[in-house]
């Protein structure tokens, strides 16, 4: 302004779980939140899922710019448009789901997952303007994949968003937006299996009970679950698994795989984020066979003429399930809806005021999906 004045913008109070500093607990807050601008929403949030990759990034494994609202599975009601917004209006329930830019070769060819802003959109803290929206004390706050879901309202680019169809329950619709889409869309989006072909599948969290209730939807005769915690291995077996293996109670998963199968399964998905478990699920696939990593792995060690390259395999490395999420979770709930995906089974809902123990209940495998309710 010329009068040398500073025009405040347009802003609400807001309550989000706050992260200052590498690792420290979740801080509820009262947070200043901009206004939506250009192709954003503002939305009431009703439930955020939690997730491994919250968690990740908390602990800066993931280096997100603190201080951050995390959560990414968020889900609620638009409440207001900005400038341009036709295809959403006051009322709208939404899902969240990851960033895009929309405009590089990858979303033009439909691979939104592979975006090469996908980095920038989703873990630099910032919105799709390359702005922030968040504010506390006049310090400006990160938010975690253009969302900041861990919080009563936040304000979303409309790439971000699914319409949630009638009949659905809202609160459960977050969780889909990233981890069930991965597990879910590591299969179908990606392996595309043949019904006659053999799956393991490691780690029986939601990414990996996703996969298994997948494979069962996709057909596979054999589908392998591996975990160290029974009652996750008694799910998988509920949800569609044929046979299950204790990693704790058997010298080698490799071996057990080959009694199952003789020569190892056509395809294995690892979600745990462990490189040994990894470097396991490999040795279980066969020649020609694929393994697949989901879990946010760090280092890995291989011999890559033994375990890799001699026998024809490939290793690959999958983001969001090569899932579109306007289009693959509409069908995901088709799937719910006709009793073929029952992910409802997997969650546990906690009060937003209880959101460290909902991390700590997931981190000890008391639950398998922790949703967050925000107040009403």
């Amino acid at each position: 302004m010329s009068d040398g004045r500073i025009q405040r913008r347009n802003s609400m109070k807001i309550k989000a779980a706050v992260v200052f500093e590498k690792g420290q607990p979740f801080e509820i807050r009262e947070l200043e939140l901009d206004a939506p601008k250009a192709g954003e929403v503002l939305v009431k949030v009703a439930a955020c899922g939690v997730c491994h990759t919250d968690e990740v990034a908390r602990q800066q494994i993931i280096p997100v710019p603190l201080p951050a609202v995390f959560g990414h599975e968020g889900c609620g009601v638009v409440e207001d448009v900005g400038p341009g917004v036709t295809e959403f209006k006051k009322g709208d329930r939404v899902g969240f789901s990851y960033g895009y830019c929309g405009v590089c070769e990858a979303c033009r060819t439909g691979h939104t997952y592979g975006c090469e802003e996908n980095r920038r959109l989703n873990f630099f803290g910032l919105q799709f303007d390359g702005t922030k929206r968040l504010r506390t004390e006049d310090k400006e706050v990160s938010s975690f994949f253009g969302q900041a879901a861990f919080a009563t309202h936040a304000v979303v680019h409309v790439h971000n968003l699914i319409r949630v169809p009638d009949g659905v329950e809202l609160e459960l619709v977050g969780p889909l937006g990233c981890g069930i889409q991965t597990g879910a869309g590591a299969v179908l989006n990606y392996l595309k299996p043949d019904p006659a072909s053999a799956v393991i599948i490691t780690g029986c969290g939601p990414v990996g009970l996703s996969a298994v209730m997948a494979a069962k939807i996709a057909g596979c005769t054999t589908i392998i679950a591996c975990d160290v915690v029974d009652s996750r291995l008694e799910m998988a077996r509920e949800l569609g698994a044929t046979h299950t293996i204790n990693s704790k109670n058997v010298d080698s998963v490799v071996n057990e795989v080959k009694k199952l199968t003789r020569i190892g399964t056509n395809y294995a998905i690892d979600c745990t984020g462990i490189g040994a478990c990894v470097r396991q699920s490999l040795n279980c696939v066969r020649s020609l066979g694929t393994c697949v990593v989901l879990g946010a792995t760090q280092e890995l060690t291989i011999h890559v003429e033994n375990e890799l390259m001699g026998a024809g395999k490939k290793l690959v490395g999958i983001v969001e399930g090569c899932s579109v999420p306007q289009i693959f979770i509409p069908q995901l709930l088709e799937y719910y809806k006709k009793g073929m995906f029952p992910f409802d089974r997997l969650i546990t809902y906690y009060d937003f005021e209880d959101i460290s123990r909902a991390f700590e209940d997931t981190h000890k495998g008391k639950v398998i999906k922790a949703i967050l309710r925000m107040p009403e």
